[in-house]
């Protein structure tokens, strides 16, 4: 068995937090689950929330937070995330909240405690921009959307 690498992320329960902090639901689970803790909202159609998790987390510097939604649970309600995936800063403190948007044609109610997205702790590099006259040359060059999908 391949061990994987691990960060050490310091988690604060908010008092309307669940009593569970995120999980890996399985041994190779890339995200921790995150749950609903807010009384239940319905979503009308068309319409954005920030849905409280009930913790912040000071993850560290040279890692981000990304946020999905579970898969199931976007196929099953049509909800998005609209600036998918959400990303958590190493410099923010707040609780974190996950904006989803109801792109299904009727409303969506999420449960409280019910789990909606997932966490994933990533690794971050800056960049250091080096300018030049010219770039390199490549195989796609300045092909635009969907360019390598035409022979």
């Amino acid at each position: 068995m391949t061990s994987r690498p691990s960060v050490t992320v310091d988690i604060q329960r908010l008092p309307h937090a669940l009593a569970d902090l995120p999980a890996y639901q399985t041994a190779n689970a890339a995200g921790m689950d995150l749950c609903l803790a807010a009384d239940d909202v319905l979503l009308e159609c068309g319409s954005r929330v920030a849905l409280p998790t009930g913790f912040c987390v000071a993850i560290p510097v040279g890692y981000e937070g990304q946020i999905r939604l579970r898969s199931g649970f976007a196929l099953r309600t049509g909800l998005v995330i609209p600036n998918a995936p959400g990303t958590i800063d190493a410099d923010y403190r707040g609780e974190v909240k996950v904006i989803v948007m109801n792109a299904a044609r009727e409303k969506v109610r999420i449960a409280r405690g019910e789990r909606f997205a997932q966490l994933i702790i990533a690794p971050v590099a800056h960049a250091v921009w080096n300018e030049v006259p010219t770039l390199n040359s490549s195989d796609r060059g300045a092909g635009g959307f969907g360019s390598t999908g035409h022979e």
